[in-house]
């Protein structure tokens, strides 16, 4: 089994290869949920639904999230009736919304919600929520104190960031089924998604930071930047924040305590000795992915290092 943790759009893509070039069944998603919010009463689950909706085959890949060919018709009745609509839900999007919300309103965790949502979609792989419990993704501006849907969607990721956390982390719980994925892992893969605000939550969990360094399967990440920039999104905006480099060498050092071995940029070649440093074995490659060829290829990189 491969245990991958991803956030949403840089993440799933390499899932995609992922689930093309293994049995999807045997591939289990530990994903996000610090950026989960609600919108129009419903609860939205960003990083879930782009991760389903891409192994179902729904994702709109012009865009990187929603359902391809989607409509946008009820937004459109909630703007006229005066509801906040920075937060584009499209038509059949909110259907799975719906769904979730009266799931959880009948009793069910997350993760039962999540599964019984992935199975309705024909998804083969298991998607696992990194905790059933609220964690919430607060970002720290000059202006003040805002979601991180806020600071990523609404604002655009303009604001200066000042710091990130994570409230209720600490009374939170990994979600059923986590730690024994980990434990259980021939492999693990950390996706090229934001250190900060995608990885970053899932660690911070009490017990899965843990569990990942004591585990005695391979752990292989892909770099989400290349040079100083993030492919997509602000993953180097964050870093910085932090208190880490927006670099290659940045991003080992946030996952030197697990990680074994770093696929990187052809670009950044140069930052191989230094992260060898961390005792981190290091590759490099190029780690774009436009198209389904791309994604394909860069998992079969993937999966020679985990075999390696």
């Amino acid at each position: 089994m491969i245990v991958a943790l991803t956030g949403g759009t840089g993440g799933a893509k390499l899932i995609e290869g992922l689930a093309a070039e293994i049995d999807p069944a045997e591939l289990t998603i530990i994903c996000n949920t610090g950026d989960d919010e609600i919108f129009q009463g419903l609860h939205v689950s960003p990083d879930i639904d782009t991760i389903t909706y891409t192994l179902g085959g729904l994702i709109d890949t012009a865009k990187g999230w929603g359902i391809k060919d989607d409509t946008f018709n009820a937004l459109q009745q909630l703007h006229g009736l005066g509801a906040d609509t920075w937060f584009k839900l499209g038509d059949r999007d909110l259907a799975t919304h719906i769904t979730r919300t009266r799931f959880l309103n009948e009793g069910l965790t997350l993760s039962d919600a999540t599964d019984r949502i992935r199975r309705a979609l024909g998804v083969k792989s298991i998607i696992l929520p990194m905790s059933d419990e609220r964690v919430e993704t607060r970002v720290e501006t000059q202006q003040g104190q805002i979601s991180f849907q806020e600071f990523f969607v609404r604002e655009r990721w303009s604001p200066e960031v000042t710091a990130i956390r994570f409230d209720g982390v600490e009374s939170s719980h990994p979600g059923p089924g986590v730690l024994e994925a980990i434990h259980h892992a021939e492999a693990i893969i950390v996706c090229p998604s934001n250190p900060i605000t995608s990885i970053g939550p899932i660690v911070a969990v009490p017990g899965i930071r843990s569990a990942f360094t004591e585990t005695a399967a391979a752990v292989v990440g892909v770099r989400p930047l290349i040079g100083s920039t993030a492919i997509s999104g602000p993953a180097h905006k964050l870093m910085k924040a932090s208190g880490w480099k927006a670099s290659a060498l940045g991003v080992a050092q946030c996952y030197s305590d697990f990680l074994d071995t770093f696929l990187i940029a052809e670009e950044d070649k140069d930052l191989v000795e230094a992260i060898a440093a961390a005792n981190i074995e290091t590759a490099c490659t190029n780690i774009r992915m436009t198209t389904l060829a791309d994604k394909r290829r860069l998992a079969r990189e993937v999966l020679a290092l985990v075999e390696k």
